[in-house]
């Protein structure tokens, strides 16, 4: 039996138990009320006044005042990229004076290659008439930098001194244009010219902040022949190396590119690369031969240094070291019986005055000669990924750096302060 201190806990449990049912009850009566007071008034947009109400467009609401409040979709971000940059992405027309050729037998009912898409005109050989006439030769792209004209382009599309260069801007008008400076590293170029107006410029972003999967839009003078034509797609890497030829047998390594599916096609060299606000990322550089929408850009960090010293030297300066180097790999390694598989052996060229060491240079004042290896520099290991040339030019005139180098047997630092290549 129960006693009676045992009964008059069981008494106070059954209160505790029946305060719960009743309070738990009040609680799901005013949530049920105040939920269906929600739904009866959601549609009508009462309920959140401070916030949305129902908007006009798929992402959009407006609030109390009446404005449009919406998170823009990716399509119009870049239809308003395109539109901000446009007016500043140029095509540039190389002409040049060429032998006047004439056929024997000319194609008589002149197709036009858009009804003759195998591009065949049945021509026989064909004479020199003796005489030059100048002839459009190639085109490329730029973009606009600064407000009194100086346009960034690639290297390869500026190259030929004996050509000259027009520039057609995106109101489709024409100037002659100059070539301001060429840098003897990277795949740059700068050129003028001279409009008489201020022009549009484009707005350069922080290129290593870029990650793998956001998007990417090229602009350009596809083919030579498609002014401002725009392609878009996403960063499929980052700090690339490859290996660019022109067609002619002239070919150069591109180091840190950015690799792109967004479609780079001939013409388009020169041109910006943007992100999703319209500001430059890169400058398109190469494409990929035998793949699909397999692009690169440099980087436009890397450009930004030589935009500045034109600006403010009237030339593109470049730090100089003065070494003439192979890079070391395992194969070098094990076919020379060095002690290291990465780094740079300094090596003289195969003419005589091909010096290992330029007499004189900054390296030449350190102490470094022949067969040396240079395995770091300022902590940086130089391997495949890290050329040495790549790392220098990330320098400036004037700039103390420390090597660490493999010296007649024996590792130590030396300090080296760059110059101007002249």
């Amino acid at each position: 039996m129960l006693n009676q201190e045992n009964k008059d806990i069981i008494k106070t449990y059954k209160k505790f138990l029946v305060a719960v049912v009743i309070i738990t009850f009040i609680i799901s009566s005013f949530f049920g009320a105040l939920f269906g007071f929600m739904a009866g008034n959601l549609g009508q947009g009462k309920f959140w006044p401070k916030l949305f109400k129902r908007g006009t467009g798929q992402n959009a609401g407006t609030n109390d005042s009446g404005q449009t409040l919406s998170v823009p979709d990716e399509e119009s971000a870049v239809t308003k990229a395109v539109e901000k940059a446009s007016p500043a992405v140029v095509s540039i027309i190389v002409s040049k004076d060429v032998p006047k050729i004439q056929d024997f037998f000319s194609d008589p009912f002149n197709f036009d290659p858009f009804f003759n898409p195998f591009g065949s005109r049945q021509r026989q050989p064909s004479q020199n008439q003796g005489g030059t006439e100048k002839q459009e030769i190639g085109g490329g792209s730029g973009f606009i930098v600064s407000e009194d004209g100086l346009i960034v382009t690639n290297r390869h599309v500026v190259s030929d001194q004996e050509a000259s260069y027009t520039v057609m801007t995106n109101d489709g008008k024409k100037y002659d244009a100059k070539v301001m400076a060429i840098d003897p590293v990277s795949d740059v170029a700068v050129i003028k010219i001279e409009a008489g107006k201020a022009l549009p410029t484009l707005d350069l972003a922080d290129s290593s902040n870029l990650k793998i999967g956001q998007t990417a839009i090229a602009i350009g003078n596809s083919l030579g022949e498609f002014r401002n034509t725009v392609s878009k797609g996403i960063i499929s890497g980052l700090k690339r190396n490859v290996t660019a030829g022109d067609g002619f047998g002239q070919a150069e390594t591109l180091s840190e590119v950015i690799q792109t599916d967004a479609a780079i096609n001939p013409g388009n060299s020169g041109g910006p690369l943007l992100n999703i606000n319209g500001q430059v990322i890169g400058v398109n550089v190469a494409m990929a031969q035998g793949a699909e929408n397999i692009g690169f850009a440099l980087p436009i960090n890397l450009v930004k240094k030589d935009i500045e010293s034109v600006k403010t030297k009237g030339k593109i300066i470049q730090p100089f070291i003065g070494v003439r180097y192979i890079p070391v790999t395992a194969d070098i390694q094990k076919q020379n019986n060095l002690p290291y598989s990465y780094g740079a052996l300094v090596l003289r060229g195969q003419q005589m005055t091909d010096f290992a060491v330029v007499p004189g240079s900054p390296a030449d004042k350190a102490g470094i000669v022949e067969n040396d290896i240079i395995l770091e520099i300022n902590g940086q290991k130089i391997d495949e990924n890290h050329q040495l040339a790549d790392q220098i030019a990330k320098f400036n005139v004037g700039d103390t750096i420390t090597l660490k180098i493999w010296h007649k047997g024996e590792e130590k630092n030396v300090k080296v302060t760059l110059e101007e290549r002249k």
